[in-house]
């Protein structure tokens, strides 16, 4: 019988801080490791897919990053609860974004199509969040990137263009156009739900 890897801990190990599990990770416990993985792959995972939603590549770029995580923890400094997992999912956000610049070309503003007008922002909360999630896989994959930079990670437009190479306009425009096109599919989502 194999293990669920997205299985939540139990018992003790849930009830392991952040800082003893930190601890035990530098102290070479190799039941550390696994017990890290139980613990974030799941959120870890979810982050990876917003960024490469190829399941492949995706799961390459998650297992890099857990190679990542185990090789730099003696450069980590923890900074209280909840400080190991950010820095980890700082890490898999890093490693998709190289990979995505590996095999994409983002886009500089002066080669963007045109945009027609923009449709008005839909009532999103209205739209199953996997619906949403949909979408936004299906976003071209700089579109994507932008969008998710931007809108979850909080980064700025001057981040984003660092990270990805770009101009901070062609980042703005990005983000731009990423909404148009989740606005114009969640309005024909909507149109074709509502009529049922």
């Amino acid at each position: 019988m194999t293990e669920n890897p997205l299985k939540r801990p139990s018992g003790s190990e849930a009830a392991l801080s952040e800082q003893e599990l930190l601890e035990q990770l530098r102290s070479k416990d190799p039941a550390a490791q696994r017990r890290f993985y139980e613990r974030y792959v799941g959120s870890l995972a979810a982050v990876c897919y917003r960024y490469v939603p190829e399941p492949a590549a995706a799961k390459d770029v998650l297992q890099e990053s857990f190679i990542k995580i185990f090789g730099s923890l003696d450069r980590f400094v923890y900074r209280g609860e909840g400080s190991l997992r950010a820095w980890s999912t700082r890490i898999v956000v890093n490693t998709a974004i190289k990979s995505l610049r590996g095999r994409t070309r983002f886009t500089s503003m002066d080669e963007l199509p045109e945009l027609a007008d923009e449709p008005e922002m839909p009532l999103v909360e209205r739209v199953p969040p996997e619906v949403i999630q949909g979408f936004i896989k299906a976003l071209p994959d700089g579109y994507r990137t932008v969008f998710n930079l931007f809108v979850f990670e909080e980064k700025s437009h001057r981040e984003i263009a660092g990270l990805l190479g770009i101009k901070e306009d062609s980042s703005a425009s990005q983000l731009a156009r990423a909404r148009a096109v989740l606005a114009r599919q969640i309005n024909a989502y909507l149109k074709e739900h509502e009529t049922e």
